[in-house]
């Protein structure tokens, strides 16, 4: 087998059709010889944060001395990216050599594991055979039914920011949502809570009350902004003063709080992080595609926000970069996703819309997409490719300000189409 036919494998079986539930993972990872329960976590569910947050965690525990796993989704250039260690992704050879010893295992199921069991599966074996101290674990989707949930109690439970997504497959209020989320926590592990919307905050607290399960809500009274540029962040939390991150959206500063919350409840479980790894981890950390500077001057944007939740925080950060301008906007969005309130939000914004169809199934054909902006009363235009469409939306802004968003799934395509742009 080689790295296209591993791939190849992987995402053979989609999660469409499949029942939710954990028993297909866990009769795969006990085929494995159960590598899940020789690992410590820190598991982080919710709505929007998690990929930042789990960034911050991985970035401030390495700086702590710890050998740190990440697994995270979706990639931005490569697979591989969703399974890290050290911050390195899994080389091509490890995977397929993980692929071959999964592969016998899920065949000889009945019930075929889904594409994101799978992954989850390769994702402990590599950090078992890389003898992890700790790995930080993002949920895929909800918290209760997700295969990364078939972990035994974490060092911590982190949850995010809450929102109103996925609310097919969660249920129609945030509650539910919440319910869902909170199905993470486990008997005496600590939660670390985003907090902030009452109706979810009960769910969660009286999970954690049921779960004997110590919860901390962020206290973002304790939080103070300094600056923000472009250059990044500077703020203090809870004693930690003149911390700094090279995030240009303000909102990314009540995730480093959730962070430095969750850090803490570690070292009160035992953990040896000083406040000076967590100022070097904030320094440090990297997470492309979530407010992203890709160009300076003139200044091109990309960021992944695809919910209304997200994009309402997307848009306060660019109100206050670029006061007073308009963007154009190249976008793409998924159907399952609130895209008439996301483009709400952005209309005020926008000098005109150049709409692209992202590289999966679920995103809204550009025409479409272009046509459902003109009937709200935007200007747009389809782009057939996300090279040409990051090329026209460049040559509508003429020196002004482009924003790529609506979704993660076309941000590779986009740093590569600029980059190509750029040294022609």
């Amino acid at each position: 087998m080689n790295y296209d036919q591993a791939l190849a494998y992987i995402h053979a079986v989609h999660w469409q059709g499949h029942k939710p539930g954990l028993d297909r993972i866990r009769t795969l990872l006990e085929a494995l010889g159960n590598p899940h329960q020789k690992l410590q976590f820190v598991h982080i569910a919710g709505t929007n944060g998690k990929g930042s947050t789990a960034a911050m965690m991985d970035s401030c525990l390495r700086a702590a001395g710890y050998k740190v796993g990440m697994f995270t989704s979706p990639f931005i250039n490569r697979f591989n990216e969703r399974i890290q260690v050290n911050g390195v992704p899994i080389p091509d050879q490890d995977l397929v050599q993980l692929v071959e010893q999964v592969q016998p295992a899920a065949q000889a199921m009945e019930d075929v594991p889904t594409e994101f069991e799978l992954i989850t599966a390769l994702g402990m074996l590599y950090f078992v055979q890389q003898n992890c101290d700790i790995v930080v674990l993002e949920v895929g989707l909800g918290g209760a039914l997700d295969s990364t949930n078939i972990i035994p109690p974490p060092a911590c439970a982190i949850i995010t920011a809450l929102g109103m997504d996925h609310v097919k497959e969660l249920g129609p209020t945030l509650a539910d949502i919440a319910a869902a989320k909170a199905g993470i926590i486990k008997p005496g592990s600590p939660v670390v809570s985003y907090g902030g919307e009452p109706e979810a905050d009960k769910v969660i607290a009286d999970t954690a009350r049921a779960q004997g399960a110590p919860l901390t809500v962020v206290d973002f009274s304790r939080l103070q902004l300094r600056s923000a540029s472009l250059d990044g962040l500077v703020f203090d939390f809870d004693g930690l003063e003149g911390l700094t991150l090279p995030f240009l959206a303000s909102y990314q500063a009540r995730n480093a709080a959730v962070a430095i919350t969750a850090l803490r409840a570690l070292r009160g479980r035992g953990w040896n992080i000083s406040d000076q790894a967590i100022r070097q981890g904030l320094a440090q950390v990297r997470w492309p595609g979530r407010f992203e500077l890709l160009r300076r001057d003139p200044p091109f944007l990309l960021d992944g926000s695809h919910n209304a939740h997200g994009m309402r925080a997307t848009v306060a950060s660019l109100r206050e970069r670029f006061p007073g301008e308009k963007f154009v906007f190249l976008i793409s969005i998924m159907a399952d996703k609130d895209w008439d309130k996301m483009l709400q939000l952005l209309l005020p914004l926008a000098k005109c819309f150049v709409t692209v169809t992202a590289p999966s199934p679920r995103a809204i054909p550009a025409p479409d997409l272009a046509a459902q902006i003109r009937a709200m009363g935007g200007v747009a235009e389809p782009s057939d490719t996300i090279p040409a469409g990051v090329a026209r939306a460049d040559a509508l802004a003429a020196g002004g300000p482009v924003a790529a968003l609506g979704t993660l799934y076309f941000s590779g395509d986009v740093r590569r189409a600029l980059t190509f742009l750029e040294k022609k």
